[in-house]
C-alpha cells in the first residue's frame, strides 16, 4: 500500500511533454510510480476533471523575515508554491552584528515595503553569521522548502559598517572578509550570492542600496571564492544606465565564478528598449559558455494605487494629505464632499521631475480599473485618460470616481513596467526567449502596493487559458518552465518534474475553475502591520515532501517543509524519461 495516491488526472509532468491521464503514487516522501497505479493508498486524491502537476518552484521572493514567524509564508502558498528561494536583489537579514538591527530594517523597508515594525516586532535575532541564520530558519516550522542566498547588502555593512552605507568602495581586506564570508555561507548550504544595483533601492530614509556602486573587484572577488567551491548560484538587479559596460561587468562575475547567473529584465518606460539589448547580451555570453538567465515577470510589475494602499494620485496634493492615513471611511466622506473634492481637484502639485513617483501620480493612460477577477492586460481605450475623452472630464474625476468604489476599498492598477506598448506583447517576448527563467514575484515585500507573488496563477490562467490580446503559451511548456526549469535555474535536481525517485512535490488544480480575484489589504503581520494578499480558487490540494499541505489553497496544518541546504542533486537511479514515452 502506497502512502498517497493522486488517481485519475490529467499529468504534466514539469519535462514539456504533452499531458496523459494517470496516477501518481508517493512513498516516503518521493513519487514512486507515475501511469497506472494498481495498489491502494492510505490516502487517496480524486484528480478526476483536474490537472496535476509538479509543486511550483518561486527562485525571487523576500521572505526572509516572514519566514522566522510564518511556515506558510502567504500569499505564495495560495498559489501552488512548494519550494522558495529567499535572499534576493542584496537585501536580507545575515549575517549582521546587534548594532546593525534597526539599519538592515531600515533598508528592507525601504527597497521591499515591508512595514518595519513588523520586522521589528517579528524578528528574534537570534544569529549573527549566515550560518546562525541558517540554523534559525532550519529550527523554525516550514510548511513549504525554502532556500536562502546571502545578501551583498548585508554582507558589506557585516564588514564594512558606515563606510558601506556611504557608498564607499571597498578595499582589499574589504573585499577578502566579504569573500570569505560569502564562500563559508555556500559551504554551509546557501544556494547563491544577490546584488542590487539600481537606484530604485533605496532605504527608509531615501538612502541609496549600499551595494550600489560597488566596483568590479569587489564583484569579482566574492564572485571567484564562490567559485572556488564548485557551488552556488549569482542573482542581481542592475540598471544598466551603460549596457555594455555594466553588462560586462556582470558577466565577468559568472566567468570568473564558473557559475550560473540570473538578472532582472524588465522594461521601464524611460528607456524602453534596454531589456532588448540585456537579452541580446545574455544570448551572446550562453553561446560562449558563460550561463546565464534574465528572469523575466509574467505580467507587469503592477503598483497597486487606491485609499488603503500605500500610494494613490494624490499623495502629492497639500489637500489630500490633509485625510491621508485617517480611517477609509473618513476619506470617503471627504472625497464625496462637494467642496472638498473641487478644492482637491483645483490644486496643481508640484511634481519631482523624472521620479516614478511622478508617473504613478500622473501617467493617465496607465491607470485602470483592477476588476475581480484582476484585468493584467488591459485595453489602453479602458484607461483612466481614455475614459475621461470619452465622458468629456478631467482624468482625475474619474480617479476619484474609481477610488471611491468598494467603499473606498477599490484597488486601481498603474502597470508601471513591462507595458509599454500597452499590452503584454513584450513580455510575450521576454517569457518565450530561449534564455529566461520566470521569476521576479517579490513574495513577501512590497506590501502596500504590489502583490505579484500571485505570477504562477498567471502564467496557468492568462497565458494558458484566457489571454485574448494575443498568443497564449501551450500549458505544458508553461508548467515545465515554473517547476523543472525554475529548479535547475537554483540548483535543486531533485524536484521539479512528476517522475519516480524524485521529490513529491505536487499540485491537484481545477484548470477550469481556476480563478485569480482581486488583491485585498489585510492587517496580520506582526504589530497590526499591513499587507496585500491575492488569493484564487482551484487548487484543490498542494502536496509537500508527499503530505498535503494545502487544501484549496489553505494550511491543513502539515508543517514538512524544511530548509534546504545547497544544491541538490538527481537521486541516484532516476531516470529523466517520461513516464507518457
Amino acid at each position: 500500500m502506497h502512502d498517497l495516491v493522486i488517481r485519475n488526472g490529467t499529468v504534466y509532468d514539469g519535462l514539456g511533454g504533452k499531458p496523459f491521464e494517470g496516477d501518481v503514487a508517493i512513498d516516503n516522501g518521493v513519487i514512486t510510480e507515475v501511469g497506472t497505479v494498481s495498489n491502494s493508498g492510505r490516502e487517496e486524491v480524486d484528480a478526476r476533471g483536474k490537472i496535476v502537476t509538479p509543486g511550483f518552484v518561486d527562485i525571487h521572493t523576500h521572505y526572509d523575515g516572514q519566514v522566522t514567524w510564518d511556515p506558510y509564508l502567504q500569499p505564495s502558498t495560495f498559489h501552488g508554491v512548494t519550494t522558495a528561494v529567499l535572499g534576493n536583489c542584496g537585501v536580507g537579514f545575515a549575517p549582521c552584528k546587534a548594532e546593525r538591527h534597526d539599519w538592515l530594517i531600515g533598508l528592507m523597508e525601504g527597497v521591499e515595503d515591508i512595514p518595519g515594525t513588523a520586522l521589528v516586532e517579528g524578528i528574534k535575532w537570534n544569529w549573527e553569521s549566515f550560518p546562525d541564520y541558517m540554523d534559525a530558519v532550519e529550527a523554525s516550522p516550514l510548511a513549504l522548502d525554502v532556500g536562502l542566498q546571502v545578501p551583498h547588502a548585508a554582507l558589506r555593512a557585516y564588514v564594512m559598517g558606515e563606510r558601506a552605507a556611504r557608498l564607499e568602495p571597498a578595499m582589499p581586506d574589504d573585499i577578502e572578509a566579504m569573500a570569505k564570508l560569502a564562500a563559508d555561507a555556500i559551504e554551509a548550504g546557501a544556494l547563491g550570492f544577490s546584488t542590487s544595483r539600481t537606484v530604485k533601492h533605496k532605504d527608509r530614509n531615501g538612502a541609496n542600496t549600499p551595494t550600489l556602486k560597488a566596483e568590479e573587484d569587489e564583484l569579482h572577488g566574492i564572485a571567484r571564492a564562490i567559485g572556488a567551491t564548485g557551488k552556488g548560484v549569482l542573482q542581481l538587479i542592475a540598471d544598466f544606465e551603460d549596457v555594455d559596460r555594466e553588462f560586462a561587468m556582470i558577466r565577468g562575475m559568472s566567468e570568473v565564478s564558473g557559475r550560473p547567473l540570473s538578472l532582472t529584465i524588465e522594461q521601464d518606460d524611460r528607456w524602453p528598449h534596454r531589456w532588448e539589448r540585456v537579452l541580446e547580451l545574455i544570448s551572446a555570453a550562453n553561446a560562449e559558455g558563460v550561463t546565464m538567465r534574465g528572469q523575466v515577470p509574467p505580467r507587469p510589475t503592477g503598483v497597486l494605487l487606491g485609499l488603503t494602499s500605500s500610494l494613490n494620485p494624490f499623495i502629492m496634493h497639500q489637500t489630500f494629505r490633509q485625510i491621508w492615513g485617517a480611517p477609509v471611511n473618513e476619506q470617503v466622506k471627504a472625497l464625496n464632499d462637494h467642496e472638498f473634492r473641487q478644492k482637491l481637484l483645483a490644486e496643481t502639485p508640484e511634481y519631482p521631475v523624472g521620479e516614478i513617483v511622478t508617473m504613478l501620480c500622473t501617467d493617465y493612460h496607465k491607470m485602470f480599473r483592477l476588476g475581480d477577477p484582476a484585468n493584467y492586460e488591459p485595453a489602453p481605450e479602458d484607461s483612466a485618460a481614455a475614459v475621461a475623452a470619452r465622458e468629456g472630464k478631467e482624468p482625475r474625476e474619474v480617479l476619484l470616481d474609481w477610488m471611491l468604489e468598494k467603499g473606498g476599498h477599490a484597488l486601481m492598477y498603474f502597470p508601471l513596467m513591462n507595458y509599454h506598448c500597452g499590452s503584454l506583447d513584450d513580455v510575450y517576448k521576454m517569457m518565450t526567449h530561449p534564455n529566461s527563467a520566470f521569476g521576479l514575484g517579490d513574495g513577501g515585500a512590497h506590501c502596500g502596493i504590489l502583490c505579484d507573488a500571485s505570477f504562477p496563477s498567471t502564467i496557468l490562467t492568462h497565458w494558458g487559458r484566457d489571454r485574448t490580446r494575443g498568443p497564449k503559451l501551450p500549458l505544458e511548456w508553461l508548467i515545465a518552465k515554473q517547476t523543472r526549469n525554475n529548479a535547475e535555474v537554483v540548483g535543486l535536481h531533485d524536484r521539479g518534474a512528476l517522475l519516480p525517485g524524485l521529490k513529491a512535490d505536487v499540485n491537484v488544480i481545477d484548470f477550469d475553475g481556476l480563478t485569480l480575484h482581486s488583491p485585498e489589504i489585510v492587517h496580520d503581520l506582526p504589530a497590526g502591520g499591513k499587507r496585500l494578499i491575492q488569493r484564487a480558487d482551484g487548487y484543490t490540494a498542494s502536496i509537500v515532501s508527499g503530505q498535503i499541505a494545502f487544501r484549496e489553497g489553505e494550511p491543513t496544518g502539515v508543517l514538512n517543509g524544511r530548509m534546504v541546504r545547497g544544491a541538490q542533486g538527481l537521486p541516484a537511479g532516476v531516470s529523466m524519461t517520461r513516464a507518457a514515452d
